[in-house]
């Protein structure tokens, strides 16, 4: 709780309160445990209401943050939600998952002087306020167009898609390759961040909407997007995510006791190997384990393999921590937990024992030059500075490639060089007729809100198509 009495504009901003990091470290459970209340009324009357909110522009779907945040002071909760939902279809997600510190909150003005308003922390309670005390009314639908539009992917971007065109009148049917709906949000994303309830509960939002959903429809292998429009479907809407696993290259990588972090999360997470023994889902478990990364991505996996039981977890990155990608709150987490991190360190090769089983890593010193083109300070390797790291499990967390399933059956739609669908930026349009693109498949790896914010500007061009043409 803050120590401060509840004025606008005041310095201190209400703490949501968490798992102790001793007790976490060992379980599953969603690390913060939400708001109360009055811890939501206080924090949100912190917010000046700015005339020209800076929070605003820094949201990649534009929610009007003052506006809900008003309502919550108030006490108007539905009415907040209801203010969310018009801009957002996945406020539960959004409030756990999203940089805030990076977009919304890093641009609020009471962060000038002091600690900004927690927009995130604010939206996470309204949604969960919701479902656990609303009525489960659905906000209001425009007539239906007869239009059909197909959307590949339940990711973030895809179910912003379905979102955004079900209340417009169309016809939307999500086409989904694994047996769950969520894409990202349930393979990647671990329980103690995101709970596969609270996914679940965003995707049966839709569904009551009228969104349909195929899963286990591999789009590009099942069915192409030709097929889909001889089908009568009017539009298609790709965002197959990013999900080809990258690896480092290095001597020593075929020993057993090294994945990729994507069969990783996926096995813990949409496979629920985190639940044995009720679910017997096959994992790699070590004592010593070591994480190649430094992303969201990198600290998932090495807070996961510390609540599967290893006695040390160490995260290894050639850089320093000013340039680690992942959320600072992440960091923080993992740290708290026990986690170590070895910095300035870069793995030359894998060292194993005779029945080919990983038993430690090389490593070199690294020393941080010139920045390089990502504008980050180029690491040296220091010469004769070789070390190892004894280990007997280690995720790579350097990166994913973008998936190829479905591009690769589909010639007449425009690829760069990485493999990634070529769409406009205002719009996601791609080169192929009818056929929008966004998210990870285009920009790369990013975050859950540029997929959604790259999601509604594709379902704004879609209705247009659908309702004036091409």
């Amino acid at each position: 709780m803050s120590e401060s009495d509840g004025k606008k504009g005041q310095s201190s901003r209400v703490a949501m309160p968490e798992q102790d990091p001793k007790i976490r470290a060992r379980n599953f459970l969603e690390v913060p445990t939400g708001y109360t209340v009055k811890m939501a009324q206080e924090e949100a009357s912190r917010c000046l209401q700015c005339k020209k909110p800076g929070c605003v522009e820094g949201c990649p779907v534009g929610v009007d943050i003052p506006g809900f945040i008003d309502l919550i002071a108030h006490g108007d909760f539905t009415g907040a939600i209801r203010n969310l939902w018009k801009k957002n279809a996945l406020p539960a997600v959004c409030g756990r998952v999203c940089p805030q510190e990076s977009q919304c909150e890093g641009k609020c003005i009471v962060g000038k002087k002091g600690q900004p308003v927690a927009i995130g922390n604010l939206e996470r309670f309204c949604a969960d306020y919701e479902r656990e005390h609303g009525q489960g009314e659905l906000p209001p639908k425009a007539g239906p167009t007869g239009k059909r539009v197909a959307v590949v992917g339940s990711g973030p971007s895809g179910l912003t898609v379905a979102g955004d065109l079900i209340v417009k009148g169309h016809d939307v049917t999500i086409f989904e390759a694994f047996h769950k709906p969520g894409g990202v949000l349930v393979y990647g994303i671990p329980e103690f961040r995101l709970p596969k309830a609270i996914v679940a509960q965003e995707v049966n939002f839709l569904e009551r909407l009228g969104v349909k959903i195929e899963c286990n429809a591999v789009v590009g292998r099942t069915v192409s997007l030709d097929e889909l429009f001889e089908q009568g479907y009017d539009a298609i809407y790709v965002g197959v995510g990013a999900g080809l696993p990258k690896f480092m290259n290095i001597p020593g990588e075929n020993l057993v006791g090294i994945l990729s972090a994507n069969e990783y999360l996926t096995r813990a997470n949409l496979m629920k190997a985190y639940k044995y023994p009720e679910v017997d889902t096959p994992i790699p478990r070590g004592k010593n384990v070591v994480v190649l990364g430094a992303g969201n991505v990198a600290m998932d996996s090495a807070r996961t393999a510390m609540r599967l039981g290893a006695e040390t977890v160490k995260i290894v990155y050639r850089r320093s921590r000013e340039e680690m990608p992942a959320r600072h709150a992440e960091i923080h987490h993992a740290e708290e937990e026990g986690i170590e991190l070895c910095l300035l360190t870069n793995p030359t090769r894998y060292l194993g024992d005779a029945n080919g089983r990983l038993t430690g890593m090389e490593c070199l010193r690294m020393e941080l030059g010139e920045p390089d083109s990502s504008g980050r300070r180029r690491p040296v390797a220091v010469k004769g500075s070789e070390f190892e790291i004894a280990c007997d499990l280690c995720i790579v967390a350097v990166g994913s490639g973008a998936n190829p399933l479905l591009t690769s059956e589909t010639p007449d739609m425009k690829l760069n060089k990485w493999g990634n669908v070529v769409a406009d930026e205002r719009n996601g349009k791609t080169s192929k007729k009818a056929v929008w693109a966004g998210g990870d498949i285009v920009t790369g790896a990013a975050t859950v809100i540029l997929a959604m914010g790259a999601g509604r500007a594709a379902a704004n061009s879609m209705h247009d198509y659908l309702t004036l043409g091409w």
